[in-house]
C-alpha cells in the first residue's frame, strides 16, 4: 500500500495534467508485441459497480466471485475495506480472465482496465487550479500501444471505452468513501466493516438482508422502487449506499416509518418512568 502512495504522490507532482480535449495516440489490439503484457502482475482495486459487471457477467453470485476472484489487503491504516482482483499464481501472475485472444470478460472488464492508458486523479477539495481533477497517461515501457499512429482527444477515447456508467456509479462510492467522517479521521466499528464490506461488495446478501428481513417493514420505501430493487443489482447498490450514509454516519437518507417511531418512542416514555 506504501507504493501505491508514492505513485499518488508522484502524479500530483510530476504526471503532465491532461482535460478531456487533451489529445494523446494509443491503439491496443492483437496485433501490438505487448498484447496482454499489461494483464498480469497488476494491482486492480475492484469498485462495487465493477464487481456487479463481473459476477453477473460469469453467472455466478456475488458471494462466489467474492471468494475466487479477489482478496483483501491488509493495511491497518485502512478506513474502509477494500479489494483487489486475485491474480493468477503462475510466473506472470496473470489475470483470470486473460486469454490468448485477449479478454475474456472483455464488455464487463473493470474501471481500471477500461481507463488504462489513462489514469484519473482528484487532488483535494481546493478550489485552486491545482486542486482540481485531472487525468494523466500512465506510459509505461513495456507497452507499444503508444507508437500506434491514433491520435485521439481524452473525452473521445472515454466515450470509445463506456467509462460513463462507471463513472456515474464511481461517484456514489467516491462520495462515500471521501465523508467527512473519514476526514475527520473517524473510524468504523468492526460491525460497521462488515456492513460496509456487505453492501458495496457482496451484493447479493445485502438483497438477502433486506428481503429476507422485517427491513421494510421499519422503513419507508417507494413500492416501485422495491420491485426494482429485488431483481436489478445497481438500484439495490444506489439504495445500498443511502442505507450507509444512514447506518454508518446518522444521516437522514431513509425514512424510518411512523408506527416505528411511535413505538419507540413509547418504550422511551415507559423507561423514563421507571
Amino acid at each position: 500500500m506504501r507504493e501505491i502512495e508514492k505513485l499518488k504522490e508522484a502524479i500530483l507532482k510530476e504526471y503532465p495534467r491532461l482535460s478531456e480535449d487533451s489529445t494523446f495516440s494509443f491503439r491496443c489490439h492483437r496485433g501490438v508485441p505487448c498484447f496482454n503484457e499489461c494483464c498480469g502482475d497488476v494491482n486492480i482495486f475492484l469498485t462495487p459497480y465493477d464487481i456487479i459487471r463481473l459476477k453477473n457477467n460469469l453467472g455466478i453470485s456475488s458471494e462466489d466471485f467474492l471468494k475466487k476472484y479477489t482478496l483483501t489487503p491488509f493495511d491497518k491504516n485502512l478506513r474502509y475495506p477494500v479489494l483487489l482482483l486475485k491474480m493468477e499464481e503462475n510466473d506472470k501472475k496473470s489475470c483470470p480472465f486473460v486469454r490468448q485472444k485477449g479478454c475474456s470478460v472483455y464488455s464487463d472488464r473493470p474501471w481500471a482496465c477500461r481507463m488504462y492508458p489513462l489514469g484519473q486523479a482528484s487532488p483535494g477539495e481546493g478550489s485552486g487550479e491545482l486542486d482540481k481533477p485531472f487525468y494523466f497517461l500512465l506510459k509505461e515501457t513495456v507497452c507499444k500501444g503508444f507508437e500506434e499512429n491514433n491520435p485521439m482527444t481524452v473525452g473521445d477515447w472515454l466515450k470509445d471505452q463506456g467509462i460513463n456508467d462507471y463513472n456515474e456509479m464511481g461517484e456514489y462510492f467516491k462520495d462515500l468513501t471521501l465523508h467527512r467522517f473519514f476526514q475527520k479521521g473517524g473510524k468504523l466499528t468492526p460491525e460497521k466493516m462488515e456492513m460496509f464490506f456487505m453492501v458495496c461488495y457482496n451484493i447479493d446478501k445485502f438483497r438477502q438482508f433486506l428481503y429476507g428481513s422485517s427491513f421494510f417493514r421499519k422503513f419507508e420505501v417507494d413500492e416501485a422502487r422495491w420491485k426494482k430493487m429485488k431483481v436489478d443489482d445497481v438500484e439495490l447498490l444506489k439504495f445500498g449506499y443511502e442505507w450507509l450514509r444512514f447506518a454508518l454516519f446518522g444521516e437522514q437518507t431513509l425514512k424510518v416509518k411512523n408506527d416505528i417511531l411511535e413505538a419507540r418512542k413509547q418504550e422511551l416514555d415507559k423507561q423514563k418512568k421507571k
